[in-house]
């Protein structure tokens, strides 16, 4: 019983009483117990050294920092930590002489002491918690490699990692490997830094013919070695035969990786079946959903983005994921500075979320702090070199400061990196777009963008705009309608009306307006598009609808200043939370 402790006693006469209590509430997690307990202690030992040995007081020190590292003070429970490795130290320096003295209880009470590395890894962990990676480093580094644990092996790498610093990082994550065959996460770490999958694979041979049923775990390195290489269609094809086999059918994680990789082959339609199949299986998934939000807010489904986002909320609001889905759900709702809040407010909680990155970017671009947004696509692009989005973001930056040498440098570099595929083709027109000396270049490589793709929606919306500009409304009329044939996509049937206006096709043309307004009620272009023919069919009505348009038009200037007071209450927030 806690209450019926002895007198206080000395080292040598019960050198364990006080200690063994607290370490069996540790170990039975009474962390708030084991705070107040061991700073009571810690505070007899000041007042009288002779109380407790320095191995006791080490003792006490750790313990009394896990209670605190428990409590979420990582500033206070690093202090703590610190100073029991300053304890430590003393008894280093003291062992000698207790080792002559003290026989076996000794060896024992040195077996019993917390080791001196997990203390400097749970250093190591606060700093990283606190954001102060190179202090973590540090602390890691001070610890010598054959003394190194899997986990320590693995943080270091990751720090080395978001360091920059990738030669260590891929020395530190073959470690984990070397030690334990079957870390997957450290696999993708080193696939992720262009180590060839062959090497990888040839790490973990031991354990592929040791263990049975794992001749899949081959299969899967090949599959990641392509999406880290940019190679998205061969990813697709490995993936999708992983997960038609029957022991790894329907697994979470692998639909999460093949949606993400047809996201970044162009493919929403798949990608959102994929997330859409993932989540039905596991209602508690958080992974990949920021894109699957981002994704559905861009297809115009914002009323489900919003309830998604409140769902996942309620799941955790520690991970980004919920403030994306929520930022896009404002950025799409032409609410910027708020997505530029949340997109912020996500970043806080994971520095390398690429989704935050891209959504505040596009939020600074829409508010016209294009050289902000270009910070934070260059980042996005450093963190994931193969998401095209994160160079297209850059380009618009670049197309919006009329930088359109920079832009077709970098569209150039995409190509050449990345090869000539329907994506990159696409990217490098829309900057010959851009450039009337260019036109027929532009013309030349939607072309071949087609051939290869003919369903890709971004090449034939550009494609449109290039038959739209040269006046060319049947061939545009045609090509919308080909790509129609197998998809339904709000900008193209809102483009198909454009053109069948063009050519006097009114009724057909208020029909695809229709359309695209079913796919997307929000979208403005359809509905202003319908309005102007509704005007152009009823000239009686003119006199009214103009009036109509007028109030409308206050109505507009009524939002505007709406808008500009909620941009600068959420701007007031941004800067209270430190997160411009």
């Amino acid at each position: 019983v806690l209450y019926s402790f002895p007198a206080p006693l000395t080292v040598q006469n019960n050198p364990y009483s006080y200690n063994n209590y607290v370490r069996d509430m540790a170990a039975a997690g009474l962390y708030s117990n084991v705070r107040i307990l061991s700073s009571l202690l810690l505070t007899m030992s000041n007042n009288n050294p002779e109380l407790f040995s320095p191995a006791q007081k080490y003792q006490l020190l750790v313990y009394h920092a896990d209670a605190i590292f428990h409590d979420k003070e990582y500033r206070n429970a690093a202090c703590k930590y610190s100073m029991a490795l300053q304890q430590k130290k003393v008894l280093s320096k003291t062992s000698k002489v207790r080792t002559s003295t003290g026989g076996a209880a000794s060896n024992i009470q040195a077996q019993s002491l917390p080791s001196e590395i997990e203390v400097k890894y749970k250093i190591a962990e606060c700093y990283t918690i606190l954001k102060l990676d190179k202090d973590a480093i540090a602390v890691l580094d001070g610890i010598p490699s054959r003394q190194r644990t899997p986990k320590i092996n693995m943080m270091l790498a990751n720090l080395y990692r978001k360091a920059g610093q990738e030669r260590s990082a891929v020395t530190s994550y073959k470690e984990v490997l070397r030690q334990c065959p079957l870390a997957l996460d450290a696999i993708i770490g080193l696939l992720s830094l262009s180590v060839k999958g062959a090497e990888v694979a040839s790490m973990t041979m031991d354990a592929i013919q040791s263990i049975p049923n794992l001749d899949w775990l081959s299969v899967w390195i090949k599959a990641y070695a392509f999406i880290h290489a940019g190679d998205n269609q061969r990813a697709i094809n490995t993936i999708c035969s992983l997960e038609k086999k029957s022991l790894l059918r329907d697994n979470v994680d692998l639909l999460v990786s093949l949606a993400d990789v047809y996201f970044r082959a162009g493919d929403t339609k798949n990608a959102i079946l994929k997330f859409e199949q993932a989540q039905m299986l596991d209602p508690y998934l958080i992974k990949g959903m920021d894109v699957y939000g981002y994704l559905m807010a861009r297809e115009g489904h914002l009323e489900d983005v919003e309830v998604l986002g409140g769902r996942l909320f309620n799941i955790s609001d520690q991970h980004a994921e919920p403030w994306v889905i929520s930022g896009c759900h404002s950025f799409y709702s032409k609410r910027y500075s708020r997505a530029l809040y949340l997109g912020a407010k996500a970043i806080q909680l994971n520095s390398n979320s690429v989704q935050a990155l891209l959504l505040k970017g596009a939020a600074l671009r829409n508010m016209g702090r294009v050289q902000e947004a270009i910070i934070h696509f260059r980042e996005a692009m450093r963190l994931a070199p193969c998401r095209l989005d994160c160079y297209e973001g850059l380009i618009d930056c670049y197309l919006a400061s009329n930088g359109i040498r920079e832009a077709m440098g970098m569209a150039n570099n995409i190509y050449k990196t990345l090869g000539a595929n329907a994506q990159t083709l696409t990217i490098l027109a829309t900057v010959c777009l851009e450039d009337p000396v260019t036109q027929e270049k532009a013309k030349t490589l939607l072309d071949k963008a087609l051939a290869q793709r003919p369903d890709y929606t971004k090449a034939v919306v550009k494609k449109a705009e290039l038959l739209s500009r040269e006046q060319k409304y049947e061939e545009g009329i045609a090509l919308l309608r080909n790509a129609l044939a197998n998809q339904s996509d709000c900008v193209l049937h809102r483009m198909l009306g454009d053109f069948l206006v063009a050519v006097n096709d009114y009724q057909e043309a208020m029909d695809q307006y229709s359309i695209a307004l079913s796919l997307d009620p929000n979208d403005q272009k359809s509905l202003e598009g319908m309005q102007k023919m509704e005007k152009e069919e009823s000239p009686t009505d003119a006199t009214v609808e103009l009036d109509g348009d007028d109030m409308e038009g206050s109505g507009e200037d009524g939002d505007l200043e709406g808008s500009d007071s909620e941009a600068a209450q959420w701007a007031d927030q941004e800067q209270w939370f430190g997160m411009q």
